[in-house]
């Protein structure tokens, strides 16, 4: 898997009349990541998005797809190129398997063995031959995967993926974005208002706010902390005099008695065994230590000052 990225935005700037929609951003998202945007309401998620399928200009600054600049060489660069964004369009009066045939006509080198192929993938097979209007959103998000796919991009672009999609839905939808990227390799890019589902669905995010980038990081980062400081709770027999014993060691961040009367220390990785060995020295009796897990919106909403995302 080569180590290029799939995508590059540098320094892309959106002006509507005096007002600065996009503001100077700048990633790469590599091959067979499952990359997410967030951002609160107006933090211009989707009119990135529309920038990089060619919905719309860009005012400053270029967006390159497997190396190919959108507004000097736009039919190379899209054709790499598989998206919904909002709502996938379909004629409701034709099957599945026609509306299909009928998008495949418009893309050079679309065969039927193509056709049956991605239809299998979004596990439609009993379905694809039903009129689309009998199909129930989950099975019409499919479809548009199906239809955004049969070309074989190397990027899958789904703005809001997730509308409508009962947990079923949306837990399916998830297991096949995982499968193109692992073993399609195939690079998708998300945007959803879901952050428990982008918790569990992406490989990094983004985070937007007024028009600009706040931070990009691994999905983990933002759950768990850094590699070096990280947060553990850890239940012990008599936590007055654990708290003291800790609280004398050299390296501890932070340390508080949680809500459920649990003791948390905040420190570095390789000062756990030194904690637990000082206690133990003590005759403080420990029942369990664990790493704090903060949720993705907990982060997100320290992140952008309990902006609401959508």
């Amino acid at each position: 898997m080569s180590n290029e990225p799939i995508i590059s935005l540098r320094n892309v700037t959106k002006r509507i009349g005096r007002k600065t929609v996009i503001d100077n951003l700048t990633f790469d998202v590599p091959q067979g990541e499952i990359f997410g945007f967030l951002g609160p309401n107006g933090a211009g998620k989707t009119t990135t998005i529309r920038m990089i399928v060619g919905l719309i200009s860009i005012t400053d600054g270029q967006i390159l797809i497997k190396g190919n600049n959108i507004k000097t060489d736009f039919e190379e660069a899209i054709r790499h190129v598989g998206a919904i964004v909002e709502n996938p369009e379909m004629y409701k009066y034709l099957s599945g398997y026609r509306n299909l045939v009928h998008y495949a006509r418009m893309v050079p080198g679309v065969t039927k063995a193509r056709i049956d192929e991605v239809v299998a993938l979004v596990k439609l097979e009993d379905r694809i031959h039903d009129k689309v209007r009998k199909y129930s959103l989950g099975m019409r998000q499919r479809l548009g995967v199906a239809q955004a796919l049969l070309h074989r991009p190397s990027l899958l672009i789904l703005d809001e993926p997730t509308n409508g999609l009962d947990p079923e839905g949306i837990r399916e939808l998830r297991d096949y974005l995982r499968y193109l990227t692992r073993v399609e390799g195939i690079t998708v890019i998300v945007s959803s208002h879901l952050l428990s589902e982008m918790e569990l669905m992406c490989d990094r995010v983004a985070i937007l706010q007024r028009g600009k980038l706040v931070d990009v990081q691994p999905i983990d980062y933002f759950t768990h902390g850094s590699d070096t400081s990280q947060t553990y709770q850890i239940e012990v027999q008599m936590p007055e005099q654990a708290m003291a014993v800790i609280g004398q060691m050299k390296g501890i961040e932070e340390l508080k008695r949680s809500e459920d009367g649990f003791i948390e220390v905040t420190a570095e990785r390789e000062l756990v065994p030194d904690i637990l060995e000082e206690l133990i020295k003590n005759h403080i009796r420990v029942y369990g230590v664990q790493r704090v897990r903060t949720s993705l919106e907990d982060k997100f909403l320290e992140i952008t000052g309990g902006g609401q995302v959508v």
